[in-house]
């Protein structure tokens, strides 16, 4: 990853020290899941891809494979420990199997370079599957097999699988990268060229659907049990939202509408400080990535975490639109442009009536402590 991240102006995070090199036994998984480890290049971008799985509850992003013990990031890059960066996987079997996590791995690496990862080169960064049992090595073979009979690749598969060693968690400042620097996560993805290959080889097939009714019955019902033990955000009921919202962020959230420009309370907002979803009080956008777009409504340049919020296609214009959304209230925030600043070239034209805003002087009574640090 280095050669592009320093054209993006990152050189700075791998003058970082060793954070916390602790092995996997530091994450406490439930009893019920199983792990399952792959390297394929860049961890930032298979972290990021297993994450986005339904049944997947946590990747890892660390070192496997090496001759030393904890090693650190500098070593590992160095290519002379010959650990390669890899990520564990911590999924729900009665969600997802291993054989469709297989499958998510195809559709992220070039199997037919041994040689690294797209512009990644090096040992460090080639793609291996670690199979922990006989029955994953089983499935493994069976489906690279699978994908050498497609005919997909002109060129041999060459990607190894290898009996599972130690496993070794990354720097704090890897995990959830593309999380904590979503704008510079998707200007190195997009330069590493991963994305381009991956649709050029896979085309319409590239996207798995995971909406099976079977599967969408178990995760509504691990849904509620985690609400219930957990206290996780349950959202209220139309009538409750209608009778503590105002009426303008009633209609905004719960009807898609939208508020007029200008005579909004953070169009012109220029404290630092965080913007929240008013209905379930989830961070959405900082006021770092805030700047002035001449429209009279808040916008910024990136969300402040790219899980926070989702993406559908608008048509109740004439033109289709991006509608940006909620992650966890599913409340309509506004709508997303590709004509804002760099780096993302991005513009989120959002509504102040979806959400709060929290000065950085009371980020830690409100809550938010985790997000000081921005502003210091």
């Amino acid at each position: 990853m280095f050669g592009i991240l320093v054209a993006v102006g990152l050189a700075a995070v791998f003058l970082l020290g060793k954070e916390d090199t602790v092995t996997s036994d530091d994450f406490v998984a439930q009893d019920h899941l199983q792990v399952a480890t792959f390297a394929g290049g860049c961890f930032w971008c298979v972290e990021s891809d297993f994450e986005k799985v339904p049944g997947v509850i946590e990747a890892i992003s660390g070192y496997s494979g090496g001759e030393i013990e904890n090693p650190s990031y500098n070593q590992v890059a160095g290519g002379k420990t010959r650990h390669v960066e890899a990520v564990e996987v911590y999924y729900d079997p009665e969600v997802v199997s291993y054989e469709r996590l297989l499958e998510v791995f195809w559709r992220q690496i070039n199997p037919t370079d041994n040689g690294g990862q797209f512009v990644d080169r090096g040992k460090q960064y080639r793609p291996i599957i670690f199979v922990g049992d006989d029955e994953q090595r089983k499935q493994a073979e069976l489906s690279r097999k699978a994908l050498e009979d497609s005919g997909r690749y002109s060129d041999p598969i060459t990607i190894p699988i290898e009996p599972s060693v130690a496993f070794y968690k990354a720097e704090s400042y890897h995990q959830n990268y593309y999380r904590k620097s979503p704008g510079r996560y998707k200007t190195y993805r997009y330069g590493s060229g991963r994305d381009q290959f991956l649709a050029k080889v896979w085309g319409e097939d590239l996207e798995l659907n995971f909406d099976t009714e079977e599967r969408k019955k178990k995760m509504t019902a691990k849904s509620e049990e985690m609400n219930k033990e957990e206290g996780a955000f349950v959202k209220p009921s139309d009538a409750e939202l209608k009778a503590e919202l105002s009426d303008i962020a009633y209609q905004v959230t719960q009807k898609d509408g939208t508020e007029r420009p200008y005579t909004n309370p953070y169009h012109d907002e220029k404290r630092a400080g965080i913007y929240v979803d008013v209905v379930s009080g989830d961070p959405l956008f900082s006021s770092i990535d805030k700047f002035d777009s001449g429209t009279g409504w808040p916008s910024f340049s990136q969300p402040l975490d790219a899980n926070s919020i989702t993406e559908k296609l608008d048509f109740k214009l004439i033109l289709p639109r991006t509608e940006v959304r909620s992650t966890e209230a599913d409340s309509h925030l506004g709508h997303v442009f590709k004509d804002g600043p760099a780096p993302t070239g991005l513009r989120y034209c959002l509504n102040s009536a979806a959400m709060r805003f929290i000065p950085k002087e009371d980020l830690k009574s409100e809550g938010y402590e985790e997000y000081v640090h921005l502003f210091e």
